[in-house]
């Protein structure tokens, strides 16, 4: 596989984004994740995802000011409620920009299709687009009817980010996305931990000579998934994360793996993908 860690693909809008990157869900407002942050940064990696919601987008601001380049880091966040309609969106979207220290963001995303008014909001984000303060527009945690509605209204977001592993492979949302050339940010690929110790993934583990979670973050990226597995471990664990662009595994591991975790479906977080149109708004 020619696959590096400075991978990029092309989005629907023309621009590029990295294949891998660091998640900041549940990382704690502290000096500790500010350090985590540097140190990936430092390591190489070249993605950093946050949200309003997880309350560390001013980590990521005092990370960057440790001398990094803004251009070389490619940051995503997220608007959490919709409820309170562009006004809303244009004050959250200014706190996210003075917590993170810049002027600009990378990638923005509706974090779920719940609230109400999320067509109002995403013409809103288009609105900052075409201002230069956002680069890309994606959406989180929407399923198919919540993309085709957007889509209905004359909307392709660039990117939906949604939980994938092997156990939750959201098969239906990840045919639209790539049928309407939606590029696909995979959350949690090591479902959280519950799955390192399965016998499945152990003895993939000793055929590859990699870590199991090496097995789940390849499997992402093999797949073509944007994935940005999470640590507050240290820099031993992200470099381990990050240590997946050396081997492959075959087109029969791939499948097998996938036909493993069919069997036993489990999704290890929030999964608003079913919401109901009352909560996505009027189309």
């Amino acid at each position: 596989m020619s696959l590096r860690l400075t991978s990029r693909i092309k989005l629907n809008d023309g621009h590029l984004m990295p294949i891998f990157g660091l998640g900041l869900y549940q990382a704690a407002a502290s000096s500790k994740t500010t350090q985590i942050i540097a140190d990936a940064l430092r390591l190489g990696y070249p993605l950093i995802d946050t949200a309003e919601l997880y309350q560390n987008e001013s980590q990521v601001g005092d990370a960057l000011k440790k001398n990094f380049d803004r251009e070389q880091v490619f940051i995503s966040t997220k608007l959490f409620r919709t409820n309170d309609g562009r006004q809303g969106l244009r004050r959250s979207f200014q706190n996210s920009l003075q917590q993170l220290v810049t002027d600009y963001i990378d990638l923005y995303l509706i974090h779920a299709p719940q609230g109400g008014h999320v067509l109002e909001v995403y013409r809103e984000m288009v609105a900052l687009q075409k201002e230069g303060k956002i680069r890309s527009i994606g959406v989180s945690n929407f399923g198919v009817q919540h993309l085709e509605w957007l889509k209905q209204a004359g909307f392709v977001p660039a990117v939906n980010q949604i939980e994938l592993h092997p156990w939750w492979p959201n098969e239906d949302i990840v045919d639209y996305c790539r049928t309407n050339n939606i590029a696909i940010m995979g959350y949690s690929p090591l479902g959280k931990g519950h799955f390192l110790n399965d016998p499945y993934l152990i003895k993939l583990s000793g055929k590859y000579g990699k870590t199991p979670a090496q097995i789940l973050i390849r499997w992402s990226i093999q797949n073509g998934f944007i994935t940005i597995p999470k640590t507050t471990s240290g820099v031993e664990r992200l470099k381990e994360n990050m240590d997946v662009f050396d081997f492959a595994l075959s087109n029969e591991d791939m499948k097998g793996l996938a036909d493993y975790g069919r069997k036993n479906l489990q999704n290890t977080g929030w999964d608003p993908t079913m919401n109901s149109k009352e909560k996505f708004g009027p189309i």
